[in-house]
């Protein structure tokens, strides 16, 4: 996600020594499958229905009951958890207070069910009888998703409907256990498997829809319609409703690139640093695995918001503030999307590989008015004022890169660790080893992890396989030893 609208790098660091990382490949697992029925009733700020889920259990344990996230009781009154930082409350809640949650009310095919979690966030569905290696089985989930009027993930803003995280989706799987996790309000707190989907949605005849999968029918009704998308071995799935969309569309290397908007003078313009972006990063890491990418213009507290195949752009961006925001998520397509990390854990992993993509880009296209030395200079400065005011206020500043989510004392804290560090780091390792190997190293770690949960020993592996030791160079940053 591009939380601030600042940027990017450089410079100097120490070595530690780091324990060699190794990653091993397992054989290419089953994917869960989603049939999704929906509606969305704007009288009601609902979207209800049911989620069928299959399931194989590919871990080598015995699987009796499965969990699935409930990403919107984040936003229902009484959540210990906020999803929105205190500093973009007030451009979130744009009318003020308001609340949303997440109604189960029947899950078939399990013995029974409960609403778990540290923050009543997790659905916990019992098996009618456990799962060994390479079952399967199918449950039906009964959802209501009621939407907050905010201008986040999940939730109506004035001139759309943001849906992301919308519907029960599994935990990820992680050493064969289910991943927990809050919404914490800084970072992105996903830790999700690729799946495939089908998801019909009954809505408005007056809306249109922007979403992850592709559009395979449109049913008209007498005041509504029924949208049929798909979406093959995604991380999630995300839609965005308006009734004020208008559409631009392109062609790029046989993808389908479209620009979802409602507020650009120059929309053209737009499409245009999408196209460029996008063949950027194709040229750059390797072809994109999806059919088509979307940018939808939404409301959003923050610069935007990536999902596979789609991502959101905040309505109030500047000219320069959408050029960075839409080459940043787009980057966001090859480091999340495609290769997937451990969000909870090593934030900066998919963030500053976004990040350092986007200066890459920028770099080689000097028409938008940055260069490297500005973005790498911008970046240090702020991470140096951050190293500055913390530590005089508590006394030290923790530098530390690998840390959970919840560890972070602020919404700035995150940036200037998980943003602008990581693409000093990655910075300075380009300028150590060279782009030639620097740029091997990160198409085969886009090849080698494709539609995986790729470590940091999966990266550091990727460097190491064109000959270069770099295990105490990241030791150095990822555990605060480096010196800047």
């Amino acid at each position: 996600m591009k939380k601030i609208l600042g940027f990017i790098l450089t410079i100097v660091c120490t070595a530690g020594l780091f324990p060699a990382f190794s990653g091993c490949k397992k054989a290419e697992k089953s994917r869960s499958r989603y049939e999704i029925t929906a509606e969305y009733i704007p009288e009601n700020k609902t979207v209800a229905g049911t989620a069928k889920i299959s399931f194989e259990n590919c871990t080598e344990n015995e699987i009796s009951v499965l969990k699935f996230q409930m990403y919107p009781n984040a936003y229902r009154e009484g959540a210990l958890y906020k999803p929105v930082p205190t500093a973009y409350s007030s451009s979130a809640y744009y009318a003020g207070e308001s609340y949303g949650e997440m109604v189960i009310s029947s899950v078939n095919g399990s013995k029974n069910w409960e609403v778990m979690g540290e923050d009543e966030n997790i659905l916990y569905a019992y098996l009618e009888r456990s799962l060994f290696p390479g079952d399967k089985v199918v449950l039906d989930v009964g959802f209501m998703t009621k939407l907050a009027n905010v201008n986040h993930r999940t939730g109506i803003t004035k001139h759309t409907v943001n849906l992301g995280n919308f519907y029960p989706i599994l935990c990820g799987v992680k050493e064969d256990a289910f991943v927990e996790t809050a919404y914490y309000a800084d970072g992105d707190p996903f830790y999700s498997d690729c799946a495939d989907y089908k998801v019909n949605l009954t809505l408005p005849k007056e809306y249109t829809m922007a979403g992850t999968g592709v559009l395979e029918s449109e049913r008209m009704l007498e005041s509504k319609k029924v949208c049929t998308m798909s979406a093959l071995n995604v991380r999630d799935f995300a839609l965005v409703l308006s009734q004020d969309f208008r559409v631009e569309s392109a062609q790029v290397n046989g993808k389908t690139l479209s620009y979802y908007y409602y507020n650009d003078a120059a929309p053209k313009a737009a499409l245009d640093t999408i196209k460029e972006c996008f063949a950027f990063f194709e040229k750059s890491y390797g072809e994109y695995p999806y059919p088509q990418y979307t940018v939808a213009q939404t409301g959003f507290c923050y610069g935007g918001m990536e999902y596979p195949c789609l991502s959101f752009i905040n309505d109030k961006l500047t000219d320069e503030g959408k050029a960075r925001v839409i080459v940043h998520e787009t980057a966001h397509q090859w480091w999340y999307s495609a290769v997937g990390s451990d969000q909870l854990l090593e934030a900066w992993q998919d963030e500053g590989l976004a990040e350092y993509s986007t200066l890459c880009f920028f770099e080689a296209y000097e028409k938008y008015g940055f260069t490297r030395e500005g973005l790498v200079n911008e970046a240090m400065r702020e991470y140096r004022s951050y190293y500055d005011v913390y530590g005089s206020v508590l006394g030290r500043t923790d530098t530390r890169m690998s840390r959970h989510l919840k560890e972070y004392i602020s919404d700035y804290e995150y940036k200037c660790l998980s943003y602008d560090k990581s693409l000093i780091m990655f910075d300075t390792l380009r300028k150590s080893v060279g782009d030639e190997k620097f740029n091997s190293a990160l198409k085969k770690y886009y090849k080698n992890n494709l539609f995986r949960m790729a470590s940091v020993g999966n990266l550091i592996a990727s460097f190491e396989k064109c000959g270069l030791d770099v295990s105490g160079f990241f030791d150095s940053f990822l555990l605060g030893k480096a010196i800047l």
